[in-house]
């Protein structure tokens, strides 16, 4: 079956692990009559329809005509305990495409459709199961590239960012009805302090705090942002400089091709990989120099040059044995636009000149990279956002944080709200321009968690999820 929308009901199954060799594979399933539409495809339906929600039965998946698919293991799950909140079952089947194929076309014969982006997560969300943060969370935990990023997720997951949110909420909903108790009754039915007779605002202090959390969490994405997209960082400088025996040294793996012959990477190459939790993009990129013979050379040094402008760190490295050349001096002395990390490589064959006081390496030996890794902690990090220590230990994740552009999006405008009352509250501004700044803010904290939302936004975010979440 095809079509279905966000926000229907109808059964719905994807496949939940990349197809390919593996020994199994996973299959969702999800909706309104899922485990009935199951039973029309299970070889033993009556074991089935009698099964207890988060139990396990073994059987085969069938088709009409009941020839057998693949041999499975069904785990029942019965509404509202399920990831949706739906009865749902996962289906354990065997890995390889032709597996998980023929079992997603037997549900699609039984009645089920394909599963939307996000849609199980989706539902989980619309089912109570989840706040808006902690299904974004979701996305974050499939997507993180290291253990530092997977720990900044699952704290969210459990809940942590949605729990302060929801504190600095209560804060302000607090202030907002002590103003809006005022402006519906007068001061004799309530009791009001000498600053509410008067008129003025009664709640800077808390207002202050609450900002102060507000800011907190703003600055936080700085830092979650970095671990969750990571930074592309150039390794650059002179043909036969060491780029590639420094790259395939931080990879930890043969990637480039390392030669004495200059000139040898005609283009840049790049992998991902994890310097003290942190998501390198790292490039290895022809060598730079100003012309060559070599036509072909001559289009990779363009394309390096071209990265170069892209790149949110660079490593210029430095050939030892050639000393700092004018190549290397017009490049390292040019007004930095980006973090610049230099490095003395070949160190063990020619130390550095005693007044020298960039980083000295061995790409070779591996000499310095102790001293190369806390620069790179310290270059891709704002300053701000800086461990006490290189690396990241697990409670240093456990703080509250945020998790994307959109939370840190809503953030920002409840503490420009807050910070604008505040400012009406100086001056002495009537009450009644400042309770609507004061709901302004809480509405906005309300779209992070999902208590504030329209369809089209909800839609827009989980179409970016991948299919089986």
């Amino acid at each position: 079956m095809g079509g279905g929308s966000y926000g229907d009901d109808s059964p719905i199954a994807a496949l939940a692990t990349v197809p390919g060799g593996g020994a199994l594979a996973l299959i969702r399933c999800s909706g309104n009559g899922a485990l009935e539409l199951a039973e029309k495809i299970f070889s033993r339906p009556e074991k089935l329809r009698r099964a207890a929600g988060n139990t396990v039965i073994h059987g085969w998946i069938v088709t009409p005509n009941n020839e057998k698919v693949d041999e499975v293991l069904l785990s029942v799950f019965r509404a509202p305990k399920s990831y949706t909140g739906e009865d749902s079952v996962d289906i354990s089947c065997h890995g390889g495409g032709a597996a998980g194929r023929g079992v997603m076309d037997a549900l699609r014969a039984a009645g089920f459709r394909d599963a939307l982006p996000g849609e199980f997560t989706f539902r989980a969300f619309m089912n109570g199961k989840l706040d808006l943060s902690r299904g974004e969370a979701v996305m974050e935990l499939v997507s993180a590239r290291t253990d530092a990023a997977r720990r900044y997720a699952i704290n969210r997951l459990s809940g942590a960012l949605e729990q302060e949110i929801n504190a600095i909420k209560k804060q302000l909903v607090e202030i907002l009805s002590g103003v809006e108790i005022f402006l519906d009754y007068s001061e004799d039915e309530i009791g009001a302090d000498a600053d509410e007779a008067a008129g003025r605002f009664s709640g800077r202090q808390s207002t202050e705090e609450a900002l102060s959390r507000l800011r907190a969490l703003a600055q936080s994405w700085r830092r979650q942002r970095i671990y969750q997209e990571g930074i592309l960082a150039v390794i650059a400088g002179r043909p036969n400089a060491g780029k590639s025996s420094l790259f395939n040294l931080l990879l930890k793996e043969e990637r480039s091709i390392v030669t004495e012959i200059p000139g040898a990477t005609r283009d840049w190459i790049e992998a991902w990989v994890s310097v003290e939790g942190i998501p390198l993009r790292l490039a290895d990129t022809a060598g730079l120099r100003d012309e060559s013979p070599d036509l072909v050379e001559n289009l990779g040094v363009e394309r390096s040059r071209a990265l170069l402008e892209e790149a949110e760190l660079v490593i210029y490295v430095i050939d030892g044995a050639a000393g700092v050349t004018g190549e290397d001096a017009r490049f390292i002395q040019q007004p930095p636009s980006k973090p610049l990390i230099v490095l003395w490589n070949k160190a063990d064959i020619a130390p550095p000149p005693p007044s020298c006081d960039i980083i000295s390496i061995s790409a070779k030996t591996g000499e310095g990279m102790a001293e190369l890794t806390a620069a790179i902690v310290k270059a891709a990090l704002p300053p701000a956002a800086m461990p006490p220590a290189a690396g990241i230990q697990a409670e240093e994740t456990q703080d509250p944080a945020l998790g994307s552009a959109r939370q840190k999006n809503m953030v920002e405008a409840a503490a420009a709200a807050v910070e604008q009352a505040l400012a009406l509250a100086e001056r002495e501004e009537p009450l009644d321009l400042i309770a609507p700044l004061l709901r302004e803010a809480i509405n906005s904290l309300g779209e992070i968690t999902g208590e504030v939302s329209t369809a089209d936004m909800l839609e827009e975010m989980f179409s970016r999820f991948c299919v089986g979440k």
